[in-house]
């Protein structure tokens, strides 16, 4: 009966430890976490073209089903062919930054087979008069 129970138990902690492995299929990782313009001023606008970069770290084809940007951020480009395991996708983006006092916040929200299946980009930053 000990053998029995301690097969049992052995058979139970190996499904545990597979469960706790990294799941099979794509994973979205972005290059960087975030686009920080940091402080800039209304007599040097940067411009405001963004090009995103992502990677695909999992086992299978990435897909992007949607990407959408909001507050005025326009999505210019973005993969519409799976991306393969191990290789870089880039989305492109442009908004416009008014020569005035205010905080940069924009975010581009990807929907894609990854988990989670959403996942979001941010842009931050804030312009000061001198």
């Amino acid at each position: 009966m000990k053998k029995i129970l301690f097969l049992f138990l052995i058979i139970l902690l190996g499904n545990g430890v597979k469960a706790l492995e990294e799941k099979d299929g794509p994973k979205l990782v972005w290059d960087i976490e975030k686009y920080d313009y940091g402080v800039v001023y209304t007599d040097e606008m940067p411009e405001s073209k963004l090009d995103i970069k992502f990677i695909n770290e999992g086992n299978e084809p990435l897909i992007l089903s949607n990407v959408r940007a909001c507050c005025g951020t326009r999505v210019h480009e973005w993969p519409r062919q799976p991306i393969m395991p191990g290789k870089e996708g880039t989305i492109k983006i442009e908004f416009r930054l008014a020569p005035n006092a205010q905080r940069i916040s924009r975010t581009v929200t990807v929907t894609s087979n990854a988990e989670p299946k959403t996942s979001i980009f941010r842009v931050v930053g804030e312009v000061k008069n001198r």
